[in-house]
């Protein structure tokens, strides 16, 4: 059903000169298991779960996958979903049209424990793949690892845009800058605490400082750490999204999540109750504008309608 959100009582203070604050009613959706993360496919979304993953619409289920493991954050590219499997530690390919497997990519899974994701750009897929430092490229066309970037230790989390591939390792607190062109790291930027999840977007790289309860902002030209935002005590473990002219935070703590104007790096909404951990994905569709969020802990999806913001 639609709840209408009491906006004003979940506001945080903002400055004169950010945007206003987006108006959302919030749809929830009971999802049996153990939902986490998403992946936007036209008006529905995929999540994985326990031992499969799905497609959802606003009205219901749509499509189940059996999986092994499925884990991590997924891609939509090629007339297909992009998923890793920890426990066969490959890549899974599945049909949209047809939700069928197409393809397992055996490719090694530098994190099994499920904390990472397979994001597209450049013509390819790329994965985390091994954790004594590597990403695996995948080629659409062939369904083959065509090469293999060499990156610092304990990389688990990647992001493509701005024209590079960012990838962060936790245990090296680095964020990589690599070029697509020759698979090689072109610049290593030094990070906060415990760095996670990270976006490329809105004119920048934002990355998840999780130890710190950070999102730090990251000029893609210099490399420089231009702002930090300071979200709570922590940030663990959530997710992040950009579009529409902000930064979207799934959080665990304090609330379900954070809008942070990229400009001025204030908080100018916090939005929805604590609901344990999940993630998070940004939909720009006119009318169909709005996110998805996940809840496993409490097994749940919800779809967050943006409205036009109060003036």
């Amino acid at each position: 059903m639609l709840l209408g959100m009491g906006i004003a009582a979940l506001m945080a203070a903002a400055a004169p000169a950010s945007p206003p604050p987006p108006a959302i009613e919030e749809q929830t959706l009971d999802v049996p298991g153990f939902a986490d993360f998403l992946a936007v496919d036209g008006d529905g979304v995929w999540a994985t779960n326990k031992g499969r993953v799905e497609r959802w619409s606003r009205k219901g289920r749509l499509a189940a996958v059996p999986m092994a493991g499925p884990c991590g954050a997924m891609a939509v590219a090629a007339g297909s979903l992009w998923v890793a499997d920890c426990k066969d530690a490959t890549v899974v390919r599945i049909d949209l049209a047809t939700a069928k497997v197409a393809a397992r990519i055996p490719t090694g899974i530098a994190n099994p424990k499920g904390e990472t994701n397979v994001v597209f750009g450049a013509g390819s897929i790329w994965v985390p793949s091994d954790d004594a430092g590597g990403i695996a490229r995948i080629d659409p066309k062939t369904n083959r690892v065509v090469g293999t970037v060499r990156v610092d230790p304990g990389t688990h989390y990647l992001a493509f845009g701005l024209g590079a591939l960012w990838a962060v390792s936790s245990a090296g607190r680095t964020l990589q800058q690599i070029d697509p062109a020759t698979d090689k790291v072109v610049r290593r930027i030094a990070l906060g605490a415990q760095p996670g999840f990270l976006v490329a977007g809105e004119g920048a790289v934002w990355v998840q400082e999780q130890g710190d309860g950070t999102v730090a902002r990251i000029d893609p030209r210099s490399g420089t750490v231009t702002g930090r935002v300071k979200v709570g005590a922590d940030l663990k473990y959530g997710d992040i999204d950009a579009g529409g002219g902000r930064i979207w935070l799934r959080t665990t703590a304090d609330q379900t999540m954070v809008v942070i104007d990229p400009a001025s790096l204030k908080i100018v909404a916090r939005l929805g109750k604590p609901a344990g951990s999940g993630a998070l994905r940004y939909v720009g569709q006119g009318a169909g504008t709005g996110l998805w969020t996940s809840a496993h802990d409490v097994h749940t999806l919800s779809w967050w309608r943006l409205g036009t913001p109060p003036r």
